[in-house]
């Protein structure tokens, strides 16, 4: 079994190649959202994404942090109501704002909520 597993890695080693990309560089990423259904792309110039560059640290990871506060709601359950403010976050599209706790918002970036609260 070992013998066999072994012939077939080194067969698939052959094969592969380490990718490399340059910044401009076209790439065509296939997903298939679920199994058994292949959808076919259609080129739209209006997919190619703008970027800016990302400020990695030496572990290849990069801080989010939140631009500003655009909306709060209550999410009222059967005995209590949580408070939530809707972030607009670094580094994404305005269409990629998340809804996050309050209290733990005011915790973490206290600055967002210097000015007054009812502004919103």
């Amino acid at each position: 079994m070992r013998a066999a597993q072994s012939r077939q890695k080194s067969y698939a080693d052959n094969r592969r190649h380490q990718l490399e990309f340059e910044v401009g560089d076209k790439v065509f990423l296939r997903i298939a959202p679920m199994r058994g259904v292949m959808r076919k792309y259609v080129p739209d110039p209006t997919h190619v994404i703008d970027y800016e560059p990302l400020q990695f640290q030496e572990d290849l990871t990069y801080t989010e942090e939140p631009v500003r506060i655009v909306e709060r709601k209550e999410q009222v359950l059967r005995n209590r109501t949580i408070p939530l403010v809707k972030v607009v976050w670094n580094n994404y599209a305005i269409s990629e704002v998340s809804w996050e706790l309050e209290e733990e918002m005011q915790v973490k970036y206290p600055q967002l909520f210097d000015d007054d609260p009812n502004s919103l």
